[in-house]
């Protein structure tokens, strides 16, 4: 009975050293000694730190940037080595850097595992994101309207005030549907984007694709398809996509046979762009809606969190709030609920960028993996199958680029604005990005949808702010954010709501 206890240890033993040699092996590149790194170096210990950065990574980031800056330094995750790109020259090379060499496709298709998620019919055209950049961002001003009406709409259900009387309401989930049926207004119109059930699909679907995108990922590659089907409802919630789109489809397609590509009335939302745009087995009912669910799944949850953000800074700077008003009640007399109206916001414009900077919801940006060796302008290489990424979260705590950058100031931005001659187009705005503001990420893979988002975000706060009177509950604040693999969430609370008194 030893004897078979004593081989049972030495085989185990002997798995574990040739487990950690393969480790070693796996984790030790030679172009990547000379990088400094924070955390443990050692390929087996490396582990360690990266299960450290899921958990602390504000303070991981922080700590290479201020040691290496202008320069490289190197994070281990559990895959590979994240090498971490400090000073605006290095960034440029990042930026020009061709897509065939330092991929952001690849690395989402990675980590979203598309190929057993949502399965997109034709994975190389991801022509939705053309039609996000183009149609969507030049249809801003024409579609302003309908997101009033549905903002209204959509704010009057969720918080039903009545005369001086505080109500409560979760903010969290709150601002999740109203951001939900508000993007849906103009991705799918009145009145599939009130469908409550439509909403719950929309909302579940994008948690469920990244959990079941976790999930998978932790398999190798023959066994994703098994796992997919075995572990994932993702399937189910498609066809309830195609379903809830079937009619509308149906009906605009036959529109399209009969009249071309002009008709009377004819809706100018997201789904009518993808039908015109979609190719081949796009074209379908069934790849319609899953375009439709991937715009989904990168617009509300991004929107609403960035939105709570903000909020919250509003509720904790109640000082600011009149100045707030003044500006939106000032502007709106003279320009009405229009883009020109919401381009002349500088103050609501500067709190959301100002929140942007200090809580901005993912510590890391213009994430890429190398598909090559890759050799930045410093003379460094680095090899293939290597991620880079931009350390967002230390960038914008800088104190060579924001005075005093540890502190929140709601109007940092605005003042900037004012000091460089008030232009409407200043780099100052939220949608502007920069090697200093990376919140959208930067150069041609820019987030696509910033611009209806920004001034989604921005419709929103002002309405809410000359609408409502807006505190926490009695003896609370801005609850604690959620730091986890790389991400800033804002935890939930409850927000007491009132009509405005005057």
């Amino acid at each position: 009975m030893l004897d078979e206890f004593t081989l049972n240890v030495s085989f185990l033993a002997g798995i574990l050293i040739l487990v950690s040699l393969f480790l070693s092996w796996y984790r030790r590149d030679p172009l990547l000694s000379a990088i400094p790194t924070v955390g443990f170096s050692d390929p087996i210990l490396s582990y360690i730190s990266a299960v450290q950065f899921n958990f602390d990574g504000f303070r991981m980031l922080k700590e290479g940037y201020e040691k290496t800056r202008p320069g490289l330094f190197k994070i281990a995750s559990f895959r590979r080595w994240m090498i971490l790109v400090a000073g605006s020259e290095l960034i440029e090379d990042v930026r020009k850097a061709p897509d065939n060499v330092l991929s952001m496709l690849e690395l989402s298709l990675e980590t979203l595992q598309l190929e057993y998620t949502l399965k997109l019919l034709n994975m190389d055209d991801l022509y939705q994101t053309d039609v996000i950049r183009s149609k969507l961002t030049r249809n801003i001003s024409g579609i302003l309207e309908e997101v009033r009406d549905e903002l209204v709409t959509a704010l009057e259900e969720v918080i039903q005030t009545r005369d001086d009387e505080w109500i409560k309401v979760p903010i969290v989930e709150t601002m999740q549907r109203v951001i939900c049926a508000v993007s849906n207004r103009v991705f799918v119109g009145l009145p599939l984007c009130r469908n409550r059930d439509y909403q719950t699909l929309n909302l579940t679907f994008a948690v469920n694709a990244v959990k079941s995108a976790a999930i998978i990922g932790m398999f190798p590659k023959p066994l994703k398809p098994i796992v997919s089907r075995i572990l994932s409802n993702l399937p189910s919630q498609i066809r309830q996509a195609i379903e809830f789109i079937r009619p509308m489809v149906e009906e605009r397609f036959a529109k399209m046979e009969e009249f071309g590509e002009d008709w009377d009335n004819k809706p100018n939302d997201m789904l009518m762009w993808l039908m015109s745009e979609a190719k081949g087995v796009e074209r379908s009912l069934d790849g319609l809606a899953r375009r439709l669910l991937l715009v989904n799944l990168a617009a509300i949850h991004t929107t609403s969190l960035t939105f709570t953000q903000v909020f919250y800074r509003v509720l904790a700077n109640p000082e600011c709030v009149n100045s707030l008003r003044e500006e939106v009640e000032a502007v709106v007399a003279e320009e009405g609920w229009t883009k020109a109206g919401l381009d002349k916001l500088h103050m609501i414009d500067s709190f959301i960028r100002e929140s942007q900077r200090v809580d901005g919801l993912t510590f890391l940006t213009m994430l890429r993996l190398a598909l090559r060796p890759f050799t930045f302008s410093n003379g460094v290489t680095i090899p293939a199958g290597t991620l880079v990424a931009l350390p967002a979260s230390a960038v914008h705590r800088d104190e060579e680029l924001y005075p005093n950058p540890e502190e929140f100031d709601g109007f940092r931005f605005s003042k900037l604005r004012e000091s460089d001659g008030d232009s409407v187009t200043s780099r100052h705005q939220v949608v502007s990005t920069s090697t200093e503001h990376l919140a959208f990420g930067l150069g041609r893979h820019t987030c696509p949808g910033r611009v209806f988002a920004a001034n989604m975000i921005k419709a929103l706060l002002a309405h809410m702010v000359v609408t409502y009177d807006m505190k926490f509950e009695e003896g609370t604040e801005a609850p604690a954010d959620r730091c986890i693999f790389g991400m800033r969430i804002p935890g939930n609370t409850n927000v007491m709501f009132r009509h405005r008194q005057r």
